[in-house]
């Protein structure tokens, strides 16, 4: 299994067949994801797609409904957490997408969002399909080591990940979307960062650390997320 692979290929998969999945592989592979925040509580099940509004065009046969405390990045935690099971998926012929449109029927105050899934054919694409921001544009100078972050997906592809050089690695940033996208992307933005986040921890398993500085710069019309080193 090399999940480092699949950030290269990986495509939201909107296409998916009804064969059934032996779901004992998510939760065995759940026991080994690294969270961000090693002190936020976060949960997960399983749903068919009859247990969930979906408020999208298209369906999946099932669903997963993600949970979790709220805490100082829970967010970022999510998008960290469950992007790393999303490679996952993918590495084994099981498509994936993050779906802000759809909710459990029975849902608690902790629901945060869902990732619909099921076996496709319509799983990878090439390098040259994705739609991404030049290098030069997410980060203050262009690096190759951020490539993993330049292709995860995000709402909407706004891609909203800004990295600046550190002595030891990356300062992070989000950026502050105007009013018309704040209101779609307020919630969701700070899950992509996650995610974002979540490809540099796959590209740098071995070495990738998180944390969160109190002498950052203050950029412009952004928001400082943590930093990592890689």
């Amino acid at each position: 299994m090399n999940l480092k692979e699949q950030i290269y290929t990986r495509k939201s998969c909107r296409k998916y067949c009804d064969d059934e999945i032996d779901m004992d592989l998510i939760h065995e592979f759940m026991k080994s994801v690294k969270p961000l925040n090693e002190k936020i509580e976060y949960a997960y099940e399983i749903l068919p797609s009859d247990e969930v509004n979906v408020r999208t065009r298209w369906s999946a046969p099932y669903y997963l409904a993600l949970y979790s405390e709220k805490k100082e990045n829970y967010l970022e935690n999510i998008g960290f957490v469950f992007q790393q099971l999303c490679l996952y998926l993918q590495s084994i012929g099981i498509g994936n997408c993050w779906v802000g449109m759809a909710s459990p029927k029975k849902k608690d105050l902790n629901f945060v969002i869902t990732i619909s899934f099921g076996k496709s054919d319509d799983l990878t694409r090439e390098p040259s399909g994705f739609k991404r921001k030049d290098l030069s544009k997410i980060c203050d100078v262009e690096d190759e080591r951020l490539i993993p972050a330049r292709l995860a997906p995000s709402a909407i592809n706004s891609q909203p990940w800004y990295f600046k050089h550190s002595s030891d690695g990356f300062d992070v940033y989000r950026a502050k979307q105007n009013i018309l996208k704040r209101q779609v992307l307020k919630k969701w933005n700070p899950i992509d960062m996650g995610i974002c986040l979540a490809h540099m921890y796959v590209a740098n398993e071995d070495s990738f650390e998180f944390k969160i500085k109190t002498d950052f710069e203050n950029i412009k019309g952004h928001t400082y997320i943590g930093s990592i080193k890689i």
